[in-house]
């Protein structure tokens, strides 16, 4: 064999070499690649689990705020109905209260001008008694 045969032999030899050695490299980089993207969908998958997982004990959250929120709006109308209740037994009381008051005033009002009325009836018979008894005396 003649060198240039020889060196066309080397030649074609590290061709196949360079062609093998790009093969399995390519074959690395499709594995890689392949290795790459189902880590990835993995990834994804399980964000997608985590953000279901989040939006529903988000949701059961809401729910429950909503039921708080409910019960309190609930027990905050019922103290308000107690407290108007309240007040308005205090209103018809104080009414009621004012109206004997009122009641008992009238009937020492009318027995003050009862008392009055017979004091003044009293002094004025005593006058006309006096009268009486001075013409009577100046008639005798």
């Amino acid at each position: 064999m003649t060198e240039q045969e020889e060196q066309s032999l080397k030649e074609t030899k590290r061709k196949e070499e360079r062609a093998a050695e790009e093969i399995k490299q390519l074959a690395k980089d499709q594995a890689r690649r392949k290795d790459t993207l189902a880590r990835e969908q993995a990834i994804e998958e399980d964000q997608g689990k985590r953000g279901i997982k989040r939006a529903e004990k988000q949701a059961a959250e809401e729910i429950k705020q909503l039921a708080r929120d409910q019960a309190r709006k609930k027990d905050t109308l019922a103290r308000e109905q107690a407290i108007e209740e309240d007040q308005g037994k205090r209103v018809i009381k104080r009414a009621e209260k004012q109206a004997a008051e009122e009641i008992k005033q009238l009937a020492r009002d009318q027995a003050r001008k009862k008392d009055t009325l017979a004091r003044e009836q009293a002094i004025e018979e005593n006058q006309e008694a006096r009268k009486f008894k001075a013409k009577k005396r100046s008639r005798e």
